[in-house]
């Protein structure tokens, strides 16, 4: 089989195994991003998250995690799910977390993918990625053309907005290369000017960790700094609003996997409910949740911080 017939036979098979869109990069160093990525974190950007400046050099080479590594595939995964919680009063919990883990489901599809390469090209080294090691998700779906990347700092695709997930497999195959797609941001500043926190610098395209809301309630384990009161706008874990106010999202389609599906107890709490939460209800509605990263305690925390 020759490479054409190789790299259309593996994007099919992903296709079919449930992914929304596939791409694929050359793996090479990574210089220009390198620069911006140092920039960021000289201005110290990443807050509290110290894992971002350890392993600098394997983020931005490929064939550090995978050697002789020859192409950098790069996926997305749909998450939208255009159901709501019931009690409008409810502290919010962002629409990615609503099922199960992502990290789990998707790694499993991919080590399906990666096995089918195996059985239907042959040996080859390959290795998974979700959200999960040093790697530059988003620029490499932006070399493989799966979108850009917007002025709100998430992967954007004009087709289907941004509420998906990103995974990648880097392997020691020679594929055909797809070739990056231009900014469709244009003169929209929609995002920027509606995070409540003021995170997105004012041109776009660089996020301040320390003030996004997501970072707060999740990444951040002392507490909420006190002048982010009143400007959570009811978030609890994550948060949305960059992704509600872009205009390409009105392309965003229901998502299909089972496993995504938030459980009925969760939309149906109400405000009263969340406040008074025990482990035992935390543990059960957010059983293979990604909530779980936050442990009770700090949902706890962020649901306390809002109603204080």
């Amino acid at each position: 089989m020759n490479i054409a017939g190789q790299t259309s036979l593996i994007k099919q098979k992903a296709l079919d195994l449930g992914f929304m869109s596939i791409g694929i990069a050359k793996a090479e160093k990574m210089d220009a991003e390198a620069k911006k990525l140092e920039a960021w974190l000289n201005q110290n950007h990443h807050g509290k998250m110290a894992y971002m400046a350890n392993h600098f050099d394997k983020r931005i080479d490929p064939t550090l995690l995978v050697p002789d590594a020859k192409s950098v595939i790069s996926l997305s995964y749909n998450y939208f799910n255009p159901k709501e919680q019931e009690d409008p009063e409810s502290p919010k919990i962002s629409m990615y977390a609503y099922g199960q883990d992502y990290h789990h489901v998707i790694k499993a599809k991919l080590h399906t993918l990666l096995n089918y390469i195996q059985e239907e090209i042959g040996e080859i080294n390959g290795r998974c990625f979700v959200d999960s090691a040093p790697v530059l998700e988003r620029d490499w779906a932006k070399r493989s053309g799966i979108g850009w990347i917007g002025k709100h700092t998430l992967l954007l695709s004009k087709k289907r907005g941004s509420y998906f997930f990103l995974a990648e497999l880097i392997c020691d195959l020679e594929l055909e290369y797809d070739v990056p797609t231009s900014d469709h941001c244009g003169t929209c500043t929609k995002c920027i000017e509606a995070c409540p926190t003021d995170a997105i610098s004012p041109q776009g395209y660089i996020l301040d960790a320390r003030k996004c809301i997501s970072y707060l309630t999740i990444e951040l384990k002392e507490e909420i700094p006190i002048e982010f009161k009143g400007q959570m706008d009811g978030w609890m874990f994550g948060c949305d609003i960059c992704q509600q106010v872009c205009p390409w999202n009105r392309f965003s389609t229901p998502h299909d996997e089972p496993k995504f599906e938030p459980k009925n107890q969760l939309l149906e709490m109400s405000k009263t409910d969340w406040e008074e939460i025990t482990q035992e209800v935390f543990s059960k509605v957010f059983s293979k949740s990604a909530v779980k990263r936050t442990k009770f305690k700090g949902l706890k925390r962020n649901i306390e911080f809002l109603s204080h």
